[in-house]
């Protein structure tokens, strides 16, 4: 008995969560498609229901969702999501989580505690994901934790461009929050044009979550404009803290650049009394009205997201999109 050939066709296919449709919308357009549309809904009981309104048996699935607040009710939605395309038949499933939920847990400061950042990625691969596709990990480490391929964007160029464009001409001191993310300061600092770094040596209570104190500024800031760079602003105590002990040292300005804007709440209101020129964030989290104000740019990850899905559908290179550094 002879075998029968075929002809395999690959079939793109884009699926959206509801916590950041904009988002998605935006992605679609970049690539050319549109989100697959949906029935999704919760039970009286917070129980959530989803069915995909078209055939997605052997397609290459993408599933994008923003992991903001309530967090675990969208973690659950999205492995629902793919839980639901593997029975589907979807013949490749990739996890798109701009914001990788539960990452600052990636180990065990004392004895008795979780690594939830493991039990995520542990959760995606039982529920059926492939591979995961995610945007500034608060620690690189993470993608070990995941059983299969992992995509890690940066944001870098997006924020770094825009800095540029818009302040290339002064004399600018790239600053990590902390020591732990000097190493970044320096790839920074490398694209911005060979800018001299500095970093806050700072301290942290484990005990106390969103609380920590800003000690000194190592590093040469007089009169300087100070990047004060960052993966993400919670309660925006930290970043808030290092810009005043950056002025302090005599930094002319300070322009704060961070990726996923989490704002949770004062965050917003200290952000807007603070004395930093600028609040550069991304799109990765919905960033609604209430928490914008005046000095606060929003820059879009969309054409970022969708070129790196485009290269992980065509089997091309997403190391490519970072120069070969990514």
């Amino acid at each position: 008995m002879s075998p029968k050939s075929g002809t395999p066709k690959k079939n793109l296919m884009l699926f959206s969560g509801r916590a950041h449709p904009e988002l998605a919308d935006e992605v679609a357009k970049h690539l050319g498609v549109t989100v697959t549309p949906q029935t999704a809904h919760n039970f009286a009981n917070g129980e959530i229901f989803v069915r995909y309104q078209e055939s997605v048996r052997g397609s290459d699935a993408f599933v994008i969702q923003s992991h903001c607040t309530p967090i675990n009710e969208w973690v659950m939605e999205q492995l629902i999501m793919v839980d639901a395309l593997k029975r589907g038949s979807a013949k490749r499933i990739t996890v798109i989580m701009p914001f990788y939920p539960y990452a600052r847990q990636d180990k065990k400061h004392k004895g008795r505690e979780p690594i939830s950042a493991r039990l995520v990625a542990d959760l995606f691969k039982t529920a059926g994901a492939d591979r995961i596709l995610t945007v500034d990990l608060h620690t690189a480490q993470i993608q070990g934790f995941f059983d299969g391929p992992v995509d890690h964007l940066l944001a870098q160029t997006v924020l770094a461009d825009h800095i540029t464009a818009t302040y290339g001409k002064a004399d600018i001191t790239v600053v990590s929050p902390d020591s732990g993310r000097v190493r970044l300061a320096e790839k920074w600092a490398q694209q911005l044009g060979d800018r001299p770094i500095a970093f806050i040596h700072k301290t942290r209570d484990p005990e106390q979550p969103n609380q920590a104190v800003a000690n000194r500024v190592v590093g040469h800031v007089q009169g300087r404009l100070c990047v004060l760079i960052d993966d993400m602003i919670d309660t925006g105590g930290t970043i808030v803290k290092a810009t005043e002990a950056l002025l302090d040292a005599g930094a002319s300005d300070v322009v704060i650049a961070s990726t996923h804007g989490i704002l949770s709440d004062p965050a917003t209101e200290r952000l807007a009394n603070c004395k930093a020129r600028e609040v550069i964030v991304t799109n990765t989290l919905p960033i609604p009205e209430e928490k914008r104000f005046p000095k606060m740019t929003v820059l879009s990850i969309a054409p970022l997201l969708a070129r790196a899905i485009q290269e992980v559908f065509e089997d091309g290179s997403v190391t490519s999109l970072f120069d070969g550094s990514a």
